[in-house]
């Protein structure tokens, strides 16, 4: 039977963060489904620790969530002009060439090689940083906007809300300043069961789905760890294997983008009830191999504003926020839809697939041809975080809690 009709004797609502946000709102959403399931796909920081990462109430949330400079120095903020399409945000991360941004491929393009901004702006924190509550898109007499001049987009990016292959290199006009801490890649393999800490400029709020609304800007941190990919080899090509014939011919689970290296995190918050992880492994017969209650205070995920910002482990990069996803109250979502509470999914894009593309675009491979706007181009995700009990790790070495120093 196709996987696109039963999931494990449960009905289940898929429903996919793509946030594209600066002066208002935005929405884009993209459905689809069958008997047994139906996702949404649609555009929407979060922290549960008191106050979280700040939530309308509290828009500076609790401290632990505030970067240290200089370690952050070299995540960035995105500004990308669409024309008539508005103003739309992500984040990204400066490369050891002092002149490429590693980013998510959807904030440039809408798959297809293409990039799609009519201009795009880097804004790199001043030297010393900027305090939590200066907003880096805002009229910041030290920080340093530089334009991109050319746009790299992983071939294999089908524009898909699900793809590996979300990541893009953006080349900077002129040099980063002398301040910004620039980054290597981490190259070691399986990031399964690996701790990791997480930045971008993303929405934030409390973890219990209380949002700071278009309040991007503000550069938050925190940790989570690699629960699985979609192509762990315990579930049997369950989400990775395609449909030969029928309806969904040519699908896997989630469409016809490569999903094998796509890496998950979930949002939990010390209880057994939201830790979607282990509800997954377990509703396909796995038992409580993933089974796990978090980070506590510093647990974080994704949510809007954030796409294309990094995942360190030991100041390399190992991963590139992506989207995020609930497969609703069924499978642990506190609040049920997507709404950044406990209990959801944020996707990743490893880098240790995509070294050889990164690497070549550092050096100025041909650049991409250039399209019109796509309205794909406008996905961008975000950053949340929790409180909750002690969470033990799965397999893997320790990672630091936050990054010390970096390559220059």
């Amino acid at each position: 039977m196709s996987t696109r009709k039963i999931f494990a004797s449960a009905a289940v609502t898929l429903v996919i963060s793509m946030s594209a946000v600066f002066s208002s709102h935005a929405s884009l959403i993209v459905s689809g489904g069958s008997d047994a399931f139906s996702w949404t796909a649609r555009s929407l920081l979060t922290g549960a620790a008191e106050g979280g990462t700040g939530s309308p109430s509290n828009l500076l949330g609790n401290s632990i969530y505030h970067p240290s400079y200089p370690a952050y120095s070299g995540v960035v903020g995105m500004l990308m002009d669409y024309g008539d399409g508005g103003r739309f945000v992500c984040s990204g991360t400066l490369m050891n060439d002092r002149r490429s941004i590693l980013t998510a491929a959807h904030c440039v393009s809408g798959g297809a090689g293409t990039a799609n901004p009519l201009s795009t702006t880097i804004s790199f924190q001043p030297d010393g940083g900027l305090s939590p509550d200066e907003r880096i898109y805002a009229t910041q007499p030290d920080v340093v906007r530089i334009e991109v001049t050319d746009y790299f987009v992983n071939e294999n990016y089908s524009g898909e809300v699900i793809d590996q292959n979300d990541v893009a290199v953006l080349r900077l006009a002129e040099e980063a300043p002398a301040w910004a801490i620039s980054h290597d890649i981490y190259t070691e393999g399986d990031l399964t069961g690996l701790d990791f800490n997480v930045a971008g400029y993303g929405l934030r709020g409390d973890g219990n789905g209380l949002n700071s609304l278009n309040r991007t800007g503000y550069l938050r941190e925190g940790d989570n760890m690699y629960d699985f990919a979609w192509g762990n080899e315990l579930f049997n090509g369950f989400f990775t294997n395609r449909d030969t014939d029928g309806e969904f011919a040519g699908q896997n689970f989630f469409g016809f983008a490569d999903v094998e290296f796509s890496y998950l995190s979930d949002f939990d918050n010390g209880l057994a009830i939201n830790d979607t992880a282990g509800r997954i492994a377990s509703a396909l017969g796995l038992g409580g191999i993933f089974d796990d209650v978090g980070l506590g205070d510093r647990e974080v995920g994704v949510a809007g504003g954030d796409s294309g910002g990094p995942n360190f482990i030991n100041g390399l990069i190992s991963g590139i926020n992506s989207y995020g996803l609930s497969f609703g109250t069924n499978f642990g979502d506190i609040g049920g839809g997507l709404n950044s509470s406990f209990g959801e999914f944020s996707g990743y894009v490893p880098t240790f697939i995509h070294a050889d593309f990164i690497r070549a675009a550092m050096v100025n491979v041909p650049v991409v041809a250039v399209s019109e706007p796509s309205m794909l181009a406008l996905m961008s995700l975000g950053l949340f975080s929790i409180g909750a009990s002690a969470r033990r790790r799965k397999t893997g070495s320790s990672t630091q809690r936050s990054i010390n120093g970096g390559k220059n």
